[in-house]
Parts: structure tokens; sequence; C-alpha cells
């Protein structure tokens, strides 16, 4: 890839699971009683036709992996399962006497942390809590994160039971030297065992997690790592940069030195190394760093054209309504957003108090909505289009005008009434969204918010 675009296009910048991202939420647009009201109109309007999605936060870990930016609580202390699973099970029930009826549960995720961490017997007494409260969809998908080294046959028999059928395992890269960098020492043996056991089982979908530009990593690492990954034929593949954001509060990044970071050349050389080895291996890339086997329910949602982008990553379809249960969690119902609260003590004492434990939250504009939407169709479809009728088209000159050099640079192809992202232009799809972004454009952070681009 071109050096000059490299140095031109790596800056700061959103990697857009929402809009407005997280940092430009307007507090004074936001309370408890505001998003009550949101959520429940948003529920009434959708849960017949689309269901509802629930992601599940389980935060704790064992160790601590260093690449990781997720919110964590390490502990080797079993006993704190039970406890916070009740907590997340009285927070459902919250939710569900505002709503005054069971939900239809679409999609459920389960995340972390490491999900894997809790015991089979544990999770199947939040499982069973959890359905005794909702309906399932027909058409429901029940996903989880697992752990390569923790999540047992145990594991994937009581998931399966309750209807999983899809797991990410995260891989990151095989190599001996980026794994004690980061603390993660996972044996490919590992991953073999997990994999070969979730299909055992039955498991329409197992993911692997790959990342690139990790400390002391190379091209050559990336190009083992994704020929042994071909090997096994995940069905879907996340295969994404690391994004160093020391900085933040809890954030386990200091066990290495920048200078021990590939630069920003080598990071999109080994991007474009591990594409090709991906593409040739029978993989379709997917919106953003995604990348899936024709017969996966996530390529088909693109040829549907119901591909979806949320705060769990991309999914086969979308649910206006997201509700996040959990320390750190965050829902979602199309008109507002709205995070828990961050420890685990302060959740579960809102929780016990009867309180919907969120802290902050963001009511979206009739401008946001727009800008969401094309942001949206950039991530998800790689093209955008607009009329104008809508509000936000006095704005879109603005975009334009800062897209100008993008197209000259052959990223992207401007038609009189829409936008369309180039093969070249894909890995820059996040700079690209950030013209759209008018709330970063108005602010320009005085400290750096987000990883780079590249």
């Amino acid at each position: 890839m071109c050096q000059t675009l490299v140095s031109k296009y790596n800056v700061a910048g959103p990697r857009y699971t929402s809009y407005p991202t997280v940092p430009y939420w307007d507090p004074a647009s936001f309370s408890l009683r505001v998003w009550k009201e949101k959520l429940v109109k948003s529920f009434q309007e959708s849960n017949t036709s689309e269901g509802i999605s629930i992601y599940i936060h389980l935060p704790f870990c064992e160790s601590l992996c260093t690449f990781c930016g997720c919110h964590k609580r390490i502990t080797k202390n079993h006993s704190v399962e039970i406890p916070y699973l009740k907590s997340v099970l009285k927070e459902l029930d919250l939710y569900i006497q505002l709503f005054g009826e069971k939900p239809i549960l679409k999609e459920l995720h389960l995340g972390g942390g490491t999900p894997t961490f809790y015991s089979p017997e544990n999770l199947q007494m939040l499982l069973e809590g959890l359905l005794r409260k909702v309906h399932k969809a027909i058409d429901y998908e029940f996903s989880f994160e697992g752990h390569p080294n923790n999540t047992t046959k145990e594991h994937l028999e009581t998931l399966a039971s309750f209807g999983f059928t899809r797991v990410s395992y995260g891989v990151q890269d095989y190599n001996e030297t980026v794994q004690k960098a980061i603390h993660r020492i996972q044996p490919i043996e590992n991953v073999i065992a997990a994999t070969q056991n979730a299909r055992s089982l039955g498991y329409a979908s197992v993911g692997h997690d790959i990342i690139f530009g990790l400390p002391f990593q190379t091209k050559e690492h990336v190009r083992e790592t994704i020929a042994q990954t071909a090997k096994l034929q995940p069905d879907r593949i996340a295969f994404y940069s690391y994004a160093h954001v020391p900085w933040m509060k809890g954030n386990g990044q200091r066990g290495f030195n920048d200078s021990d970071l590939p630069s920003p050349s080598e990071k999109r050389e080994m991007y474009e190394l591990g594409k090709k080895h991906l593409l040739e291996a029978g993989y379709i890339e997917i919106g953003m760093d995604h990348f899936a086997l024709p017969t996966d329910s996530l390529y088909k949602a693109l040829e549907n054209k119901t591909i979806h982008r949320n705060f769990m990553g991309y999914t086969n379809s979308k649910t206006q309504v997201m509700i996040g249960l959990g320390a750190s969690a965050i829902s979602d119902c199309w008109t507002a957003f709205a995070q828990n609260e961050k420890g685990v003590e302060a959740y579960q004492d809102l929780v016990e108090k009867g309180i919907i434990p969120v802290f902050r939250g963001h009511v979206l504009t009739t401008e946001d909505l727009i800008i969401r939407k094309h942001i949206l169709n950039l991530m998800c479809k790689f093209e955008t289009a607009w009329d104008t009728t809508e509000t936000y088209s006095d704005s879109l000159s603005t975009v334009l005008g800062q897209l100008e050099e993008t197209e000259r640079d052959g990223l992207i192809k401007i038609l009189p009434n829409g936008l369309e992202v180039t093969e070249k232009g894909r890995p820059f799809i996040r700079n690209i969204c950030m013209a759209f972004d008018a709330r970063l454009q108005e602010s320009k952070p005085e400290t750096q918010l987000f990883s780079m681009t590249i």
C-alpha cells in the first residue's frame, strides 16, 4: 500500500459501533426518566415485528491480557460468579417490569471479560432464569465469546442445550513471543480442541479473532497464524487492528513500550498480507475487519442486505432495541443510548435498590439519526445514499468537500445522490465515516480519545 496514503490517513478515529460515539454523548440530553420513556416507546414499536437483542457483560477474567481494552475484573475467586449473575437477572426483571410484558428475544450474546470464566452450572442458572422471562423468536441466534484455554466441552454442551449455535474464540496470534508480550499463552492445540468440540456438538458458526499490530509481531507471524487458521476453516474471522489506548483507565496496555509495536506502514502491510491469504482461503470480506465463508450466516446477511452493526459488532439482522445487562454494558433503543455503571459493586448496589443501573447516555437528535444511517450504511455495505429532503442535506456539501481529496486518492466514488467506497478505500472506512461525523468535526478533541485508524 502507498506509504503516502498510510501517513495521510493514519489518524485517531472511532470504530463506529455507534453514532454519536461515546465521547460525544450529550449528558444534558439524558436522564434515567428520559431513557425509560424512549426505551418503552421503541419497545412498543418494534418488539412484535423485530424482537429485541440482549447483550450480557460478564467481566471476570483469571488473568490480564495486555492487548485488551475492555472493562474487566481480574480475579481467581470464583465465588463472585453467583452474586453477579443474580444481579444480571434482577436487572432484566427491572426492564421487563418497565415493558409490562415478556419481550421476544431475537439475539443473545455473552461477552466479557471471559464468559467461560463461569462454571457450566452457573451459566445454566443464568440462562434458565433469563429464558423464563422472555419468548424466544422463531429465528433467534444465541452466541458467546469463548477463551480456548478454558472453554470445556461441558461449557459447549450446556450452552448448546439452551440454543447457542455460534461461538467466537480469541486466537490473536500463535507466535510465542507475541503471546508472552500480550500475556495470552495459548497453545494451538487448545484452539483446535475448542473448535472441534464446538463443531462436534453442532455449532453452526465457529469464529476466530485474530489481531494484527501487536507488540513484537511481524508479517511472518501474521502469515503463519492465518495459515494455521485456514487449516481449521472457522466459519467467520475477525481480523482487526490492535487498538493501542494505554491512557484508558483500568487498561493493561503498559507491559510493553510503544517502540515494541509495528509502525503504521508495517501494520497496513500486515493487514494487506492477511487479507490476501484469507481471500485465497475462500473467505469473503464483510464490513470492516470481518471475513466469512459463503456458508456462514453473516455472509448471507450481507447478500440479503440485513447485516447490521451495533455495540455487539456485526450482526445478522437489526433489532431496534438492544438491552445491555451487566456492569459497563451499553443499551440502544435507536433514539437513545444508555451505559451501565462500570464498577461491579456500584452496578450491583443500584440493582439491589431496584434502580436501572445506568450512569450516562445520549438522546439522538434528528441530525444524529440521519448521520447514524449514513455511517451504518458505510460500515455495513460500503455505500450510502441520500435525498434532498433530508434535514441534513444542507450539511452534505461540507461533507463532500472534505471527501474531495479522498475521492482523488481513489478511495471513494461520489455519485449524484450517494457515495461508494472502492476496494482500495475499504481499509480506510473509518476515515471516510469521520467526514460524516458532525460532532467530531465540530469539536476536535484536545487529547487523544480513539485508537489510530491504521
